[in-house]
């Protein structure tokens, strides 16, 4: 590869310089032996650019290998310097090319070099087929400065910067191993290891101790500080080199001033770029060793009494700490309250999708282990609910939670409101899961059992309603249950057990908190991995699915009464069941359309008994 050697020049006056930014003190030369470059010379940017129509000029340059960092000499000594280097690209645009402009921007000081390279060529390519290569070389730069290159080719296209090309280029630190031996890093310490050692004496008698540090001192720096730092304990002396290779300091102070054995020698040099603010040297020293052995028993005694009061300190801390409301993530197991009985909650819901049942079962299974309630479902109390009836079943665990402190949950999706909506006139709704499931459409019996006891405000606190917001929305929640605090699962999950829990979770002087149970660490045992994994897979569904609910609706012919009777006839030694509801006449129940607001007449002088018989004779299964 043929280079244009830019062997960095002091361009007397003529080049934009600076102190920190400048080439360094050599003659240019733009010469090139090689036939295919004349008339090449070197030149400051102050002459007026020539700006020529974008199709007539040359193409911009490309950056050639990387740039180059190392030392370079000049007058006063060793500096850091660069070496930048770009290519011609080889088209036909290079007849048009009359040179090109480098820019260095110091982005710490804003001092800037430009330096035009002006030049004919009369060949695409060198004379051994090469790319031309253009270099310019021993740029003085800074440790740690950041510094801005530009190129761009002339003449200069209309378009301005468009054929521009730029980079950032920082320099590294004096502790690089290519600068350190620059002047500038000296000055700063760069060289500097002052081989630190130490020489402990004690005066039992006087009880003093005696500390003899010796070190090597640096080319520019004159003056050092030597401390020692230690709890509550601090002891310095400035020392001047007085052209001396080494220094010994003696440092002396009592015994009784110190409380621990390690001491932090430090050694601060006062180099002539840093002054106050240069890298001190430092070493650990332990003298224990050099007590006698009095003072080191008494110090000993001490230092167990100050441990055995962090100890106790820590164990109050800790047994204060069992009374917050916080849940071990490792065992599964609720801690946090001290609960005189376990809750019980009976879940309400709707088998929307074979997924939305997993999202179920795995709640749950989280409750259960994680929280240690007691669930109450019907999917995992088939057997009973077969003896009993889905009516008597349902209405035997809403009296045993109206007589206790248990609750009621109601998780609200697509089908629990497309249900509710069907009992207030809207078309009937069937879905595919319900025909499947062993215990049928367990919903609208619920519905129609619990919604008259909701809207009392005696038993208003018993029923929690909620919806998982990553699967569901608000727009699921029947009208009714408007009246009330929707609960975001997992998002508010906390709040909700809190509920569970008959406990509020902001009280006078304190916010209670349960660990394990935000939506940013459910996750973390292994019930709640599996419900979010749930969640999770549901919801990815729904995405490729837009219209899952509709594809789980009936349709056709398998929402002729007479056939679905008919077939859960033939099929019932199988014990799967498809179970239709019919909502009460207006004289038992009345809904308004949910456009229109939720109004509700339960109570039609029949008394409790006669009530529940007519809800157990219209809600019976087909037959």
């Amino acid at each position: 590869m043929s280079h244009v050697p830019f062997f960095c020049f002091c361009l007397t006056a003529e080049l934009v310089m600076s102190s920190s930014l400048r080439i360094l003190n050599r003659r240019l030369n733009c010469s090139q032996p090689m036939q295919g470059l004349d008339h090449c010379k070197i030149s400051n940017c102050s002459d007026k650019r020539m700006v020529v129509p974008n199709d007539c000029s040359p193409t911009g340059p490309e950056w050639g290998e990387n740039e180059h960092l190392e030392v370079g000499v000049d007058k006063h000594g060793h500096v850091p310097v660069l070496h930048v280097i770009w290519k011609l690209k080889s088209d036909a645009s290079l007849f048009r090319l009359s040179g090109s402009e480098i820019n260095i921007v110091d982005e710490s000081t804003n001092q800037s070099i430009c330096v035009q390279y002006l030049f004919r060529i009369y060949r695409q390519l060198t004379p051994n087929q090469s790319k031309w290569t253009l270099t310019l070389d021993e740029v003085e730069v800074e440790p740690g400065h950041t510094y801005v290159v530009s190129v761009f080719n002339l003449p200069e296209p209309e378009s301005g910067d468009t054929d521009r090309i730029r980079k950032q280029i920082t320099i590294p630190g004096c502790g690089d191993s290519r600068i350190r031996m620059a002047k500038l890093c000296q000055e700063n310490g760069s060289l500097w290891d002052p081989h630190i050692s130490t020489d402990v004496s004690v005066d039992r008698k006087h009880g003093m101790l005696a500390l003899v540090v010796g070190f090597e001192t640096a080319r520019y720096s004159e003056r050092y500080q030597v401390s020692l730092k230690s709890h509550n304990f601090y002891h310095s002396e400035i020392v001047s080199k007085e052209n001396k290779t080494s220094l010994n300091v003696t440092l002396e102070f009592g015994l009784w001033e110190l409380s621990q054995c390690e001491l932090l020698l430090m050694i601060q040099p006062f180099f002539v770029r840093c002054q106050n603010d240069c890298w001190s040297k430092e070493k650990i020293i332990n003298y224990c060793h050099y007590y006698p052995q009095r003072t080191l028993i008494i110090k000993a005694t001490v230092g167990l009494l100050i441990f055995g009061f962090l100890v106790y300190l820590l164990w109050r801390a800790l047994h204060k700490a069992r009374v917050n409301t916080s849940l071990s993530a490792d065992k599964e197991q609720f801690e946090g309250f001290q609960l005189q009985e376990r809750k019980r909650v009976l879940i309400i819901y709707s088998l929307d999708h074979p997924l939305y049942r997993t999202v179920v079962l795995k709640l749950c299974a989280f409750l259960a282990t994680k929280c240690g309630t007691e669930v109450v479902l019907d999917l995992l109390d088939s057997t009973r609910l077969g003896v009993l009836g889905s009516i008597q079943w349902l209405d035997w665990h809403r009296e045993q939670i109206e007589s206790s402190s248990d609750k009621i949950l109601i998780l609200c999706s697509p089908g629990v409101q497309a249900k509710w909506k069907a009992m207030c006139g809207d078309k009937q709704v069937y879905l595919r899961e319900d025909a499947r499931s062993p215990v049928g459409d367990m919903l609208t019996p619920a519905l129609s059992l619990m919604v008259p006891h909701f809207i009392r405000s005696a038993s208003f606190d018993k029923y929690i309603v909620a919806y998982f917001d990553d699967v569901c929305s608000e727009d699921d929640v029947p009208s009714p249950f408007n009246i009330t605090v929707r609960y975001k699962i997992m998002k508010q999950f906390e709040e909700l057990f809190f509920r569970i829990l008959d406990t509020e979770k902001h009280q006078p002087g304190r916010v209670n908190h349960i660990e394990g149970l935000s939506a940013d660490d459910y996750h973390q045992c292994p019930s709640g991995r599996a419900l979010r994994d749930a969640i999770e897979a549901f919801q990815v569904y729904q995405l490729e699915h837009p219209q899952w609910f509709e594809d789980e609706l009936l349709k056709g012919a398998e929402l002729e009464v007479e056939e679905i009777s008919e077939e859960i006839y033939e099929n019932a030694t199988t014990t799967t069941n498809l179970i239709t509801y019919f909502a009460p006449d207006s004289t038992h129940q009345h809904c308004e359309d949910t456009r229109k607001g939720f109004s509700a007449n339960f109570n039609t002088g029949l008394d409790t008994e006669q009530q529940r018989m007519r809800a157990y004779a219209e809600f019976s299964p087909l037959a």
